[in-house]
């Protein structure tokens, strides 16, 4: 029997890609499978000229239960104890979490059920997070005596320091209302309306310049790993270059006649 494909894809009319993840049945974990179905999607959404916007979906009862303990378990049986076989996962994992930053079309989550551990990595590692207000999140690691050192990366970039220590050393789960009140989720909603408001900040994001949109994704990572002198320098390049462009030359022109901007992505 033919197996179900692991990551779904649907591009609408819109430019919107959605991506679902697709293994309920895994708790849409992590495995080497979804890692690489993920990556190269990534990869091929930044050179897709059709794609505007990336939604990141789940199917089942789980957004992402994080990574395969089953085959981390089974790496142990290698002859070094699973060390090599450890380092690959997290590389794949590191590159999967790093192609999401880098593709140049923003992604956003659309988190339901629960995503823990690295699938709370995956949301903090989006663009954007909506989250029906019955998700939980958590990075449960010390549960199994694994700290959850990975997923620390994107949580503590998403949430002040406190908050990204409490549910690392707790282990707890933390509801989507207080989710969004940390700044792990943008906004949490009823589940009913979660697509609904997806696509909503989805479509009014996909009616921009895609050329702006990538300009500024771009800067926005690099500049704030910089310190504020250094930052002010870049990011006054990129405005300058960002303002020999052609749509912006064009949106201001627009602006200025009070019509709708032609945008031609360059």
């Amino acid at each position: 029997m033919q197996q179900p494909d692991i990551l779904l894809r649907d591009l609408d009319d819109a430019g919107i890609l959605r991506l679902t993840l697709n293994d309920a049945r895994r708790r849409n974990a992590l495995s080497e499978a979804m890692l690489a179905a993920l990556a190269q999607a990534f990869a091929e959404a930044g050179e897709d000229p059709r794609v505007r916007v990336v939604v990141l979906a789940a199917n089942g009862p789980a957004f992402c239960a994080g990574h395969d303990l089953k085959e981390m378990t089974a790496g142990r049986a290698a002859a070094d104890g699973g060390r090599a076989y450890f380092a690959k996962v997290m590389a794949m994992c590191s590159a999967t979490m790093q192609a999401i930053a880098n593709c140049p079309k923003p992604v956003i989550a659309e988190v339901t059920g629960i995503a823990t551990a690295a699938g709370c990595q995956l949301v903090a590692s989006c663009d954007l997070a909506l989250a029906a207000d019955t998700a939980q999140f958590s990075t449960p690691g010390v549960h199994i005596g694994l700290f959850c050192s990975t997923p620390m990366v994107a949580l503590s970039r998403n949430v002040s320091n406190k908050h990204a220590m409490e549910m690392l050393l707790t282990g707890g789960m933390t509801p989507a209302r207080r989710a969004e009140e940390i700044g792990l989720v943008n906004r949490a909603v009823p589940q009913a309306e979660l697509r609904e408001a997806t696509m909503e900040m989805a479509c009014k994001i996909a009616s921009k310049s895609v050329m702006t949109l990538a300009t500024g994704k771009r800067a926005f990572y690099a500049q704030r790993e910089m310190p504020l002198a250094d930052a002010y320098t870049y990011a006054s390049g990129v405005m300058v270059d960002n303002m020999l462009a052609r749509d912006a030359e064009e949106g201001i022109s627009a602006f200025l006649e009070k019509r709708s901007p032609q945008w031609q992505d360059q």
